[in-house]
Order: C-alpha cells, then sequence, then structure tokens
C-alpha cells in the first residue's frame, strides 16, 4: 500500500541524512508533470493543511521526499479527479492510518453526499463563498472589489470553481508588495485571451457528436492550458530580466 506520510517538523530522519528540499528544488521536481504548479500554489496547500513541510530556525520551508510525494498526489487528485481539498486531505490521512480506502467519488459535494455525475463528464470542485474567503484570508469588502475587477467570478449558484482559492491568495500575496486588484486588470484581460486562443484550437472537439472526441478536448485543452502557462512565465521572466527557481 502506497504511504504518503507528512514531513512535520518532528521528522528527524529526512533531516539526518541531508534528503530536505527548498521549496524552489520542490517547485522544479513537480513541473515536468505540473507545469502549471507555482510556489503561491504549494503554500496556498500547506496552509490548507495538506503537507506540513519542517522550518529551519529561520523560517524557510525545507520538504522531505515523502512531502513531494504527498504534493504530487494531491495535485493529481485536483487534476484528474476534480476532487476538493478538504475530500483529498481526507483520503490521505486515512491512507496514513493504514486504512484501505477507495477513491472518493469524482463530484463529491461539501457535505459529503456525492453529487450525480454529468453525461458530459465528471464536474470540477467548487467552493462556497465563505470557503474562499477563509482560504484567502480577506473580508466581503475585498472580495467585492476583485470581483468589480473580473478577477474572481461567483458561478450562476454562487459558489466558485476550486482554483479561485489560487487566485484569491496569490492576489492577497501581490498586496503585500502594494499591487492592488486595479493593477491586475491586465493580467486578466491577457488570461482571456490566451484562453480564448485555446478555446479557438479545441472548440471543433467539444462540438464532436462523439463523446471519446469531446474527452479528447479536454485533455487537449488542460494540455494547451499548461503549455499557455509555461510560454507566458518565461516571456515575464526574460522580459525581467530574472530566472525564477
Amino acid at each position: 500500500m502506497l504511504q504518503t506520510p507528512r514531513g512535520g517538523a518532528g521528522n528527524g530522519t529526512a533531516a539526518a541524512d541531508g534528503g530536505l528540499m527548498s521549496i524552489g528544488t520542490v517547485l522544479t521536481a513537480l513541473r515536468d508533470e505540473f507545469p502549471e504548479v507555482t510556489v503561491s500554489k504549494i503554500r496556498f496547500l500547506e496552509a490548507e493543511g495538506l503537507i506540513e513541510p519542517q522550518r529551519t530556525p529561520s523560517g524557510y520551508r525545507k520538504f522531505s521526499a515523502q512531502d513531494v510525494e504527498r504534493l504530487g498526489h494531491v495535485l493529481r487528485m485536483q487534476r484528474d479527479h476534480y476532487l476538493p481539498l478538504k475530500v483529498i486531505r481526507e483520503h490521505l490521512d486515512a491512507m496514513e492510518r493504514g486504512e484501505a480506502v477507495p477513491l472518493p467519488s469524482v463530484g463529491r459535494q461539501r457535505d459529503g453526499e456525492a453529487a450525480p455525475e454529468p453525461a458530459e463528464g465528471p464536474t470540477a470542485a467548487r467552493i462556497g463563498r465563505a470557503e474562499l474567503l477563509a482560504a484567502a484570508g480577506i473580508d466581503e469588502s475585498e472580495l467585492a472589489e476583485w470581483e468589480s475587477y473580473g478577477l474572481l467570478v461567483p458561478l450562476e449558484n454562487g459558489v466558485y470553481d476550486a482554483e479561485a482559492a489560487t487566485v484569491a491568495s496569490v492576489v492577497a500575496e501581490l498586496g503585500r508588495f502594494g499591487i492592488e486588484p486595479r493593477h491586475l486588470r491586465v493580467m486578466k484581460a491577457a488570461a482571456d485571451r490566451e484562453a480564448g486562443l485555446v478555446d479557438q484550437v479545441v472548440a471543433p472537439l467539444r462540438r464532436h457528436r462523439n463523446p471519446q472526441t469531446r474527452a479528447h478536448a479536454e485533455a487537449r485543452t488542460k494540455e494547451l492550458a499548461g503549455l499557455t502557462v509555461r510560454l507566458h512565465a518565461a516571456l515575464v521572466q526574460t522580459a525581467l530580466g530574472v530566472r525564477l527557481p
């Protein structure tokens, strides 16, 4: 059975054999399979209790090989099974206790009851407004401001796509550097244009009557999204003359 132990502060074995990694090294290790992963995403997963890296006396995060393995499981279950973080955490914690637990159903609702799976494919994870506020550490007025600039957009039933939590955490972190939501409209516009380009490419596949072809459109969308994220990051780094770890 696959074990994914946490790497908390009491993990003396990893420290003794010198196998601890910086967050930049972890990012490099994960990006081949998860090109969209960012430092902010890893920090957010830590804040949500999915991983517990060690800390140096000066406060730097240090990750064990088990932490990286656990991160991979979390990202994989988000990407492939559309599971909310709470469900992923409960699943991995049960595995650590040695329990033989099946992978939770796609489309699980927040109250724990399985939602019916639509004919067109799995439903992406959703989070409520209160959950988003708590995850980002913001209040209603800040969220309303971010929504006014189109940085966050609620769905028809008032909930948000799970990726909204990542957007919110990054916007909040940028605010620490004096970058206000109104400054980010240009980034939102660029993201919309990039998404529109991807949509043009996959639209013929999505309209196809064959379910397998439509499923291929979803896979192609993910692949193109990963490539556009990598290109965008590389272009920004080139423009600034910096290289991120």
